[in-house]
């Protein structure tokens, strides 16, 4: 037994840290972030008057939320002046992530990227319904909205996302085929070969925030898509490596240049081609590849 008893409220804490996390991250698609809500959650939460709390999770949760409303508003300021395209923040998941489909999904960059379109109140009621299944009432309260109108805004903010999720869940293993047909082309230059596992309507997003080299708009198109990156690797003079690891519970590449980290290529696949290609290069999203980050839903 430790000589050191942590307190009530540290232990509540540390036991609902991980689920904290994934909300903070779902609702802000930053690690960094994420984090600093975290924080932020901690100085509150140990102010409360635990005997007052009836539900603690509950009340963490909603503390957390608050704090990530807060956070997102100053986010959408900095996203503006942003260099390029904006991605959600890459981190390397542990393998049960992949296992639970439904966390994966709500984690991965593709849904990631549907929830930026979304407005910081409907992101934070269809985060907390849609991935955590918290009740109306209890989102009503982290939102400062009636349980009636937190009702609409998840209907509303669920018809939005599901005109632009994937139509369907795509198995690891077929995200995994798409990647490596990707990655052997990739390695041959082959413009064809790109040309047959991307989708006609492809569309490739690279997030270098102003600090690497990416294309500061969307590419779409096959073979648009297909002449930048051949077209980039053939300007590339550097020794380059493309690795399989798991990024946000989905299978994606990391990528090496001359023994130095680039960048992650994380993508969508429907019908077994890639619809959508997402290349973060921004070294400042890149804090969170080395180490598993472990997420939950419960």
């Amino acid at each position: 037994m430790s000589d050191h008893p942590t307190d009530p409220a540290t232990e509540t804490f540390v036991a609902h840290r991980n689920l904290l996390f994934t909300v903070a991250y779902e609702m802000l698609g930053s690690a960094v972030d994420a984090e600093d809500v975290l924080q932020e959650t901690w100085l509150r939460w140990v102010k409360v008057d635990l005997a007052q709390v009836q539900d603690q999770r509950a009340y963490l949760v909603r503390i957390t939320t608050r704090q990530s409303l807060n956070r997102l508003r100053s986010m959408t300021r900095r996203k503006e002046a942003y260099v390029g395209p904006w991605l959600p923040e890459p981190m390397l998941t542990a393998p049960d992530v992949a296992e639970d489909v439904e966390l994966a999904e709500s984690v991965s960059m593709a849904l990631m990227l549907v929830l930026e379109t979304l407005s910081p109140t409907e992101r934070a009621v269809f985060v907390l319904r849609e991935a955590f299944d918290v009740s109306y009432d209890e989102i009503a309260a982290a939102v400062d909205k009636s349980p009636a109108a937190v009702r609409q805004i998840a209907h509303r903010a669920r018809r939005h996302v599901d005109a632009r999720r994937p139509r369907e869940a795509v198995s690891p293993g077929e995200t995994r085929a798409a990647l490596e047909s990707f990655r052997r082309v990739l390695d041959t230059g082959d413009l064809q070969g790109l040309l047959d596992v991307l989708a006609p309507e492809v569309v490739l997003m690279g997030d270098g925030g102003g600090i690497k080299r990416a294309a500061l708009r969307p590419i779409s198109g096959a073979e648009n898509v297909a002449r930048f990156m051949i077209g980039g690797i053939g300007k590339n003079k550097l020794p380059m490596t493309v690795t399989p690891t798991m990024v946000n519970g989905t299978p994606a590449l990391l990528v090496h240049l001359d023994g130095e980290v680039d960048g992650v290529m994380a993508i969508r696949v429907e019908d077994g081609r890639i619809t959508g290609l997402y290349y973060v290069r921004n070294p400042e999203k890149l804090t969170h590849i080395e180490s598993e980050t472990p997420l939950t839903l419960r």
